[in-house]
């Protein structure tokens, strides 16, 4: 006779950009690590793109992976990599302060806490590992210690979000799952979850269950 599953744990699925984290911080990233004149060298070169962008002609999750090939092509990952650790400390202060607070109140019952973004790996990795959570997100391709410029994974958003998480985790282990997001590219993330908050449009945080032992 087999046992019974039992469930013990519950899951919290983070977004990062305007959820736990108020500002773009990519776009705060790309001004942080490199000197305005590459920046405004290689902003040229893609310049249609970003307005085309700013005037909602074309989509985030098509300009990232551009606005990533423009600023890091060629980028040695060792100089990178020392400004990425400052800057995942440099943005604390930026921290949604009630999502800090409800993300630490996970941690604290013993949830499994993951932070879900559409952003890259190169300074999120050191946001997770301060955080003290687990990590999916985009994924960026090195070869011969430099960033290429292009992405090892697809662009982490909308309905990627649900099949990264789906590809990582048993959802029925657990017995409750919260997500947190602040747009329409999070809805397929809180989709999976049994309570959702949505920035700027939910009226209050979800109640927390303390998972407890089936037998």
């Amino acid at each position: 006779m087999y046992e019974k599953s039992k469930k013990y744990k519950n899951l919290a699925l983070f977004d990062f950009d305007g959820t736990l984290c108020t500002i773009d911080s990519f776009t705060g990233f790309i001004f942080y690590a490199l000197s305005k004149r590459h920046i405004i060298k290689q902003g040229f070169k893609i310049l249609p793109w970003i307005q085309a962008y700013y005037l909602k002609a074309y989509p985030a999750h098509a300009m990232r992976p551009k606005l990533f090939h423009a600023m890091f092509k060629n980028a040695k990952v060792s100089e990178i990599d020392n400004i990425a650790q400052e800057y995942a400390q440099q943005i604390t202060p930026n921290y949604n302060s009630e999502l800090l607070d409800r993300l630490r109140t996970h941690q604290a019952l013993g949830d499994d806490v993951i932070l879900v973004s559409a952003t890259v790996d190169v300074y999120l990795k050191y946001v997770a590992e301060s955080l003290g959570v687990d990590l999916i997100c985009t994924e960026t391709e090195i070869i011969n210690s430099h960033y290429t410029g292009h992405y090892s994974s697809a662009d982490c958003s909308a309905q990627q979000k649900a099949i990264r998480v789906l590809e990582k985790y048993q959802l029925s282990q657990y017995q409750h799952i919260y997500a947190y997001g602040n747009s329409d590219e999070d809805l397929a993330m809180l989709n999976l979850a049994h309570y959702s908050y949505y920035v700027g449009k939910s009226t209050h945080l979800p109640i927390l269950e303390k998972a407890k032992e089936l037998a």
